[in-house]
């Protein structure tokens, strides 16, 4: 695989989001409005990364007016040919990242970035390598110290909306059965709103060959098998606003299959 270009800037910490986009061309403004908020409310410097596959709806023209708003220093759009799976959009936009920080995020606002402050103030507070969100705690792990000041009281979190009965036994289940076969200690293990160090993503996702629902999880998997520290954050995850879920009997097959391959593997 080819090494990453390296633009990080010299001096304190800023953060860089990476959106990978298909088909979010209702979701992109609002989404980049609250990331932009939310960074400039707690006075944090911030870049967001577009990564769009070639979305057929309008997104990147979406992105080229967002970009004309907040300008060429706040949000770049770094396009593909073709809808090139996950873990590629992410290599793609790291070799953007001026950051010494990454977000990952979906776009479609199922992870509201008010709980990015939350995922610093836990890194900050034990010098973490990866903060994850997390469904499925109501506190965060490590916890905070009761001498660390907050500038804010945390957002109340733990939870999922807008899904039915099935998905979210489905998601349960998963997360169990990953937990309970590869015991990497980590509640939420298919999430996919995370901080990273750059160079631990780096290092990370390099390891990584699965594709799909798997690869979060294989992503959490090895960052714990190569001694990185992970602290988790109580979030709310919201089904998209706009658009359809991708959730169907494949995925579920693909998942199992990936969580056996892992546990032999890693």
């Amino acid at each position: 695989m080819a090494p990453f270009k390296s633009t990080a800037q010299p001096g304190g910490s800023r953060y860089s989001v990476i959106l990978p986009t298909y088909n979010e061309r209702k979701n992109l403004p609002i989404i980049v409005w609250l990331i932009a908020k939310t960074f400039t409310e707690h006075t944090l410097d911030w870049e967001v990364i577009i990564v769009d596959d070639a979305s057929p709806d309008g997104t990147q023209e979406v992105a080229l007016q967002l970009i004309s708003v907040y300008g060429e220093d706040r949000i770049m759009l770094k396009p593909r040919a073709g809808k090139l799976g996950l873990g590629t959009a992410y290599i793609h936009g790291l070799n953007f990242c001026t950051g010494d920080f990454v977000v990952i995020m979906d776009a479609d606002f199922s992870h509201h970035p008010k709980f990015i402050p939350e995922f610093i103030k836990l890194q900050q507070a034990h010098n973490l390598d990866i903060v994850t969100g997390t469904r499925y705690r109501t506190t965060p792990t490590p916890r905070m110290p009761s001498s660390y000041s907050l500038t804010s009281a945390p957002a109340a979190a733990g939870g999922v909306y807008g899904w039915d009965l099935k998905r979210k036994l489905v998601s349960r289940g998963a997360n169990f059965l990953a937990d309970t076969v590869l015991q990497p200690g980590v509640s939420d293990l298919t999430g996919s709103f995370r901080l990273y160090r750059v160079h631990v993503l780096k290092n990370v996702i390099t390891q990584v060959q699965s594709r799909g629902y798997v690869f979060q999880m294989e992503m959490m998997t090895r960052a714990r098998a190569m001694g990185y520290t992970v602290g988790e954050v109580p979030i709310t995850f919201v089904d998209r606003i706009f658009g359809e879920s991708k959730l169907g009997a494949d995925e579920i097959v693909g998942f199992a299959k990936g969580v056996w391959a892992l546990f032999i593997s890693v």
